[in-house]
């Protein structure tokens, strides 16, 4: 069935120990989320309605709300890439790695911001064992409030590592990756249907199209297209119109449409968008020459999502009186940005090498291929 793809597959591996491509695009999701708080949500913030202040771009900006949807595509795509041929112990250290360390500097900044300091805007109102229990990232679980609105996402990616945990145990293959994105799939139709709140926080009915449409997008850059793949890219293209909709629709509900400006055609084109662009990097056709630059980019990312909206809550109202609004949303985005590289490169980088294991195991390409092989059906 997929002989035809046995050279485009060697082409392929070309590429699995770091995607240039998805670095940029990462970036470019996390400065939607930020365009997304800084130009239309966050109010408390400029003491004002931000979308009043920016009407021109307010449209755009609102849809950077989808930056997350983005992400969740890309964790689709990136976390089978690091799950495959990984033991359990070792696909649980990468993770824990990667998420904890900025996360629990992020908190910190937090805590120092609203405990230190006279801010209020998007102040949690949290005592210090709420923020104890935020530490663990299982907060919602204990129903206690995130520290920083962000935080939501992270428990959405949090549960999509443990239903890949259990992948790994049984055995990352291609045959089994497609029953999980089928069974997955059809359980969030059935979630979205019944409505219950406990299936609902496990099968995550409205974040799994995005998980399985990345996932089978890596089966496809992996191993070449092939119709079952692209069924599911689709289909969680189509069940992913409905969860953006509704998700855009409750903050329209809430806001106000005059503060969350965007349309609902603006919403099926972002996502289609968010699609195809993941589409033509499975395909390899949107490549990029992997760079310093690039790779440093990727890296800004995850500390850009974390502390954007401390850095605001710091900065625009200090800044607001004495400059336009458009300079003040510049130099604080600016400020997070500059802020999130060095954090990621003097304390998230530094924590994760302590954490990392001292013998770094070799890349596996031997491995690797063998999986390649054994599991092409």
């Amino acid at each position: 069935m997929h002989h035809h793809n046995r050279p485009r597959r060697a082409r392929v591996a070309r590429g699995d120990g770091r995607l240039a491509e998805l670095d940029l695009l990462r970036f470019a999701a996390a400065l939607a989320v930020l365009a997304f708080h800084y130009l239309v949500a966050y109010a408390s913030v400029w003491g004002d309605r931000p979308a009043e202040l920016f009407p021109a771009v307010a449209p755009f900006a609102g849809l950077g709300i989808l930056g997350v949807e983005l992400f969740f595509v890309i964790s689709g795509f990136v976390i089978l890439m690091s799950a495959w041929g990984r033991s359990l112990g070792a696909f649980a250290r990468s993770r824990l790695v990667r998420l904890y360390p900025a996360y629990w500097l992020s908190l910190a900044a937090v805590a120092a911001l609203y405990g230190l300091t006279d801010a209020k805007a998007l102040d949690p109102k949290l005592t210090p064992g709420d923020y104890a229990v935020n530490a663990t990232m299982f907060q919602r679980l204990f129903g206690v409030t995130d520290a920083a609105g962000v935080y939501w996402s992270l428990w959405a990616e949090l549960r999509f590592y443990l239903i890949m945990a259990i992948l790994v145990v049984i055995g990352v293959t291609y045959g089994r990756v497609l029953v999980l994105g089928g069974v997955w799939l059809a359980a969030a139709l059935g979630a979205e249907l019944l409505g219950n709140d406990l299936l609902n926080e496990i099968v995550m009915p409205r974040y799994a199209p995005y998980f399985v449409a990345g996932m089978a997008l890596y089966l496809i850059h992996k191993h070449g297209s092939a119709w079952l793949p692209w069924l599911y890219v689709v289909a969680g293209w189509a069940m992913s119109l409905h969860a953006a909709l509704e998700r855009v629709h409750g903050r329209i509900e809430v806001a106000g449409f005059k503060n969350m400006p965007v349309t609902d055609v603006s919403v099926i084109v972002t996502i289609t968008l968010v699609f195809a662009v993941m589409a033509l990097v499975a395909l390899g056709l949107l490549r990029l020459r992997p760079s310093r630059f690039l790779t440093a980019l990727g890296s800004t990312t995850y500390p850009l999502y974390l502390f954007h909206s401390a850095v605001a809550v710091a900065l625009v109202p200090r800044l607001t009186g004495s400059l336009p609004p458009w300079l003040t949303a510049t130099v604080t985005a600016l400020a997070a940005i500059v802020l999130s590289y060095l954090v990621y490169t003097f304390a998230e980088r530094p924590i994760q090498r302590l954490l990392r294991p001292r013998r770094t195991p070799r890349t596996h390409p031997a491995p690797a291929v063998q999986v390649e092989k054994a599991s092409v059906p």
